[in-house]
This record gives structure tokens, C-alpha cells and sequence, in this order.
């Protein structure tokens, strides 16, 4: 295990019905990772350790790290985190992982559904501050409320001009592109070379736009994915 460091609750904020955003404030510390990596929260229940993963969508260099967390019905640590409050202490580890940006300089497609859009929003960041190319950014979800972060890529669309955002509703009759996600990235892309695809979701969505991207020839050395089912990360 790495490093745990003891942070405060600075503020919640509810972004949809199920997802809350949460700011945590460490006491004397710079949390420094990359883009796209997660921590993990540690709490007891019942007498047992509950350790669970959760990306920060933030920026390095702060004493701040700010997690999007959706509630699931059945999850442990989800419901949890939704029951804290500002000022409530929480231990969480340094972060780490295998998802992060790996070349500025290359296009880009980041490709999520449901939380796994945190670790893509700071990534993209990072790319709007240091990328040279093109990025595409393409989020699933089931219906309009539950799309977070959509004024934020809205917004970062409309001051770069080498920015795309497409959204993908599968569960939702409206003017935009219906169905999964993975489905939609030809009617978007000019082609799929050259560029490097960041993809994270749930396990069956990371599969099925691996299989896709493999069959228009992208290479293996050029996807970089994370799969996350309710409260758990899989592939680390």
C-alpha cells in the first residue's frame, strides 16, 4: 500500500441525481500524479477495511483533489462517500495507475461511459494546457441528466478549436446520436491513424472498443483503457 494521507471534506456538490462531486483539502500536502490516476479511500464497516478506488478529476500540484462519485444501490464505499459532509475527515492513498496522457503531441480520442469519464476529464485538461493535436472527447450515458461534466466539455469545446465532444445517449430519444457509444467514433473521426484512444467504462464497453479499434487497425500500443464496474477498478 502506498502512502495515506488524512483529508478533509471542503465541499460536495451534487452534479446529477446519482453523482456527487467531492473537494478534499490535505493539511500540508501537494498531491503530485498524473492526470487520469486514482486514489483509493480507505474506511472501516462492520469491523472490516473497505478500500476502493476513485480517479481525481482535478490537476496535480494543490493540496486539493476533487472525485466524482456515483452512488450504485448495492455499493459499499459509494454510499459511504455519499454520507459525508463538509469537514468530515477521510484517508486516502497517494495516487497512482496506469491510465494517464502519454503523448501531448499525438491526436487523441478519450472515449468513456458513466464514471469512467473522471479519469478522462483530467487528462483532457492536461491535454487543453500542453497538447499540440486534435482531441475528440466521446461520452456514453443512458439519459440527459445523468451526463456529467457537460457544461464543463461544452465550455472547453467552444474555446478550442481543436476540441470535439460528442455525446452518446442509449436510453434517451433526442436529437443526438443514440445507441453505444463505441459505435459512433467513425461518424466523428477523419481516421483512426495516428491518433491515440483512452478508454474507460465498464468492462463490457472497454472490450467491445478495443475489438472496434482493432478492426480499423489501431494498434494495441496505442490504446490505453481502464475498466471500472460499480465500485471497483479491473485491469490494474
Amino acid at each position: 500500500m502506498s502512502d495515506t494521507h488524512e483529508v478533509t471534506v471542503a465541499s460536495v456538490h451534487q452534479m446529477t441525481p446519482d453523482v456527487k462531486q467531492f473537494v478534499l483539502e490535505a493539511d500540508d500536502h501537494t498531491f503530485d500524479f498524473r492526470p487520469g490516476q486514482h486514489t483509493q479511500i480507505h474506511f472501516e464497516q462492520d469491523g472490516e477495511e473497505v478500500v476502493r478506488p476513485y480517479t481525481a478529476t482535478s490537476l496535480p500540484g494543490t493540496d486539493r483533489i476533487t472525485l466524482a462519485i456515483k452512488r450504485y444501490p448495492d455499493g459499499t464505499a459509494s454510499t459511504w462517500m455519499h454520507e459525508r459532509s463538509p469537514g468530515d475527515a477521510i484517508t486516502v492513498e497517494e495516487l497512482d495507475g496506469n491510465l494517464y496522457l502519454r503523448d501531448p503531441d499525438s491526436d487523441v480520442a478519450f472515449v468513456a461511459t458513466g464514471t469512467g469519464i473522471t479519469p478522462m476529464m483530467a487528462m483532457c485538461k492536461q491535454y487543453l494546457e500542453e497538447g499540440s493535436g486534435d482531441a475528440h472527447f466521446f461520452f456514453g450515458e443512458k439519459d440527459e441528466a445523468h451526463v456529467v461534466y457537460r457544461e464543463t466539455l461544452d465550455q472547453f469545446a467552444a474555446e478550442n478549436d481543436d476540441f470535439d465532444v460528442t455525446y452518446v445517449l442509449s436510453d434517451d430519444d433526442w436529437a443526438g446520436d443514440e445507441g453505444h457509444v463505441q459505435d459512433h467514433l467513425a461518424d466523428h473521426l477523419d481516421g483512426f491513424d495516428g491518433r491515440d484512444f483512452y478508454v474507460c467504462g465498464v468492462p463490457g464497453m472497454v472490450v467491445e472498443t478495443q475489438d472496434h479499434l482493432h478492426e480499423r487497425g489501431v494498434d494495441d500500443d496505442r490504446i490505453y483503457t481502464e475498466g471500472w464496474e460499480g465500485d471497483e477498478v479491473a485491469g490494474e
